[in-house]
């Protein structure tokens, strides 16, 4: 018989901070890549859509890992209390 331990806490946190770090980099570096084509393509070499896409792809990365740390957070989701859905239902 083996049995199987459930992943620890900690591994659990780690694994979030590896995902969101990896997010991170893929969303910030895909964000400066646009960026940089933008600002040669159309912007005559001016810098500013290079910051502002990069800073796009790290505020979306935020968010990504704000709702992955506190699944609550996420639009549309309520959280009713077991007393209160009980007393719902009894009505």
């Amino acid at each position: 018989m083996s049995s199987t331990k459930p992943p620890s806490s900690e591994d659990i946190l780690g694994q979030k901070y590896d995902r969101c770090l990896a997010d991170f980099l893929v969303k910030t570096g895909v964000g400066f890549s646009a960026g940089v084509v933008l600002s040669v393509v159309l912007f005559k070499r001016r810098t500013w859509p290079i910051a502002l896409s990069t800073g796009f792809g790290a505020g979306v990365s935020y968010a990504d890992c704000d709702r992955s740390f506190n699944p609550a957070r996420a639009p549309g989701t309520r959280i009713i209390s077991q007393l209160r859905a009980e007393a719902e239902g009894k009505q």
